[in-house]
């Protein structure tokens, strides 16, 4: 599908969050058309993608043998930014330093621009679209320079993306006293709580540097040709109704964008995950444990690459697991307000906590890095702690594990809501660090989700069902996102094909 001398420029946001799914829609690009795509981020970023592409037989052979994947490094040098040095994506970094980081990614517009105008310059006419970051709005520009379009893509799903947009756009509670408000672009029966409201939201008055970043960026991906969202027709409804509403331009849901074996049935494959980082416990070992585990009885707790909760959340957190009697998996990492990168201290712990659940065989707990996606998708998996960030609840709702929700930062609290109103798969537990959380409502959650969430756990099969059909490639039978793709290619093909007759230039 498509002219083999197509170009693509994807200009990913600087997060572990944005970049794989920009992988994996790469992939899905490369599968339909003859494009070449090129990838460009800053240097630390550019190695991750290198090695994330080694470890994808897919990518790999697009990237090696044909060159249709290419990876560029734009220049770019933190401590330019007062960040400290080698500081590319937003791990280890304070809430001052992440928006300093925020800020720091308009100065890749300069350096991308270069990169396009160099690829027209050997290829003759510029690419078929960028492909930008919803955080990246400033592509827009270097797409109009350089007489192609930008494509948005928000990595979210469309009902976050929606909230997370007119709550930063509007502000819509600092016009009310009331803990409860509508919100612009969903029905007014749709109200949000203060409590979902991150900090920076909350403390938000328009002129601040987080309202600065990002009123400026929406607002100009706010006029790309089109958005691409990673989301599923089916599953979404109300969410791509007010986010098409609210642009006021074509969107298209390509998702889920997960690892292919995550949506095929009959997969038995062995999934590559790519962290980046050491692995705290080998896949081999985690399985073994899991199979030792009876049929749909094991909570996961996983709050994400670059999050973490307080330390008295974590005593109780833990506290309510021993407690509920249930066998879990939680990935560790230190609490809030300390390095989370360092070593992880037992005194974080109930006294004597990880000798027992690991003599009784009922907790496990995993250091760095667990394997997500295979823990998610094993019979014995009952329940997924979550900080509801949409890549984990896309895979955890893709195997048909309903979501006891901890919302934490960004969009999340907004994936919750939907999740617990929309699609009946979520409970919440606690929403963000400022919530006083003990081990009997931990307790209780638990036992609810395992024992009574019988209609949970049917949604979420449900919703996992609904995801696998809409990548569903038969003829004939073509799944919602499977054509939301070929749509997207055929109209990218169609406005270039306009482009270059107005200008009076044909290309075989």
């Amino acid at each position: 599908m498509g002219a083999s001398q197509e170009h693509i420029v994807m200009l990913p946001f600087m997060a572990h969050g944005h970049l794989i799914p920009f992988l994996a829609l790469a992939r899905k690009i490369l599968q339909i058309t003859n494009f070449t795509i090129t990838i460009a981020t800053t240097p630390l970023n550019t190695a991750y993608l290198r090695s994330a592409v080694a470890s994808d037989p897919t990518l790999s052979s697009a990237a090696s043998e044909s060159r249709r994947l290419r990876l560029a490094a734009l220049p770019f040098n933190s401590s330019d930014h007062d960040l400290p040095p080698n500081t590319e994506n937003p791990e280890s970094l304070t809430p001052d330093q992440v928006i300093t980081l925020f800020h720091s990614a308009a100065a890749l517009e300069s350096p991308s621009h270069r990169l396009v105008a160099d690829i027209v310059a050997e290829e003759g006419r510029p690419p078929i679209c960028i492909i930008s970051d919803v955080f990246h709005g400033w592509a827009t520009r270097v797409a109009e320079k350089i007489e192609t379009v930008n494509v948005s893509f928000t990595t979210c799903g469309a009902f976050g993306t929606a909230a997370y947009m007119s709550m930063w756009q509007n502000l819509p509670h600092k016009s009310t006293d009331s803990d409860e408000f509508p919100v612009q672009g969903f029905p007014d029966s749709c109200r949000f709580h203060r409590t979902m409201l991150n900090q920076f939201v909350r403390a938000a008055e328009g002129t601040d540097p987080w309202s600065r970043f990002f009123k400026t960026q929406l607002a100009l991906s706010l006029g790309s040709f089109a958005w691409l969202c990673n989301t599923t027709e089916e599953i979404e409804v109300l969410g791509l109704e007010v986010l098409r509403k609210y642009t006021g331009i074509p969107v298209w849901s390509i998702g889920p964008l997960l690892p292919p074996a995550m949506l095929n049935s009959n997969s038995s494959a062995t999934l590559t995950q790519h962290s980046g980082r050491g692995s705290g416990i080998s896949t081999q070992k985690c399985i073994e444990w899991l199979d030792s585990k009876p049929n749909c009885s094991v909570i996961y707790i996983s709050f994400g690459s670059q999050n973490t909760i307080g330390s008295s959340q974590m005593m109780e957190l833990a506290k309510g697991l021993e407690q509920s009697g249930k066998p879990f998996i939680w990935v560790i990492r230190p609490p809030v307000g300390f390095d989370p990168k360092g070593e992880f201290k037992s005194e974080w712990l109930p006294k004597g906590f990880e000798g027992r659940i690991s003599d009784s065989k009922q907790g496990l707990l995993v250091r760095k890095w667990a394997p997500q996606l295979e823990i998610l998708r094993h019979k014995s998996t009952a329940a997924f702690v979550s900080h509801c960030g949409w890549n984990s609840a896309l895979e955890g709702l893709s195997q048909g594990v309903p979501i006891i929700g901890w919302p934490l930062v960004s969009e999340q609290a907004y994936n919750a809501k939907m999740m617990v109103e929309e699609m009946g798969v979520c409970v919440e537990l606690a929403r963000g660090l400022g919530s006083v959380v003990t081990a009997e409502e931990v307790r209780k959650v638990v036992e609810l989700v395992t024992e009574e969430g019988g209609e949970m756990k049917r949604k979420a099969v449900e919703i996992g069902e609904r995801m696998k059909a809409a990548v569903r490639e038969e003829e004939g039978r073509k799944g919602s996102s499977v054509k939301a793709m070929e749509d997207f290619v055929c109209a990218i093909l169609s406005a270039a094909g306009e482009r270059r007759r107005a200008a009076g230039v044909v290309h075989g």
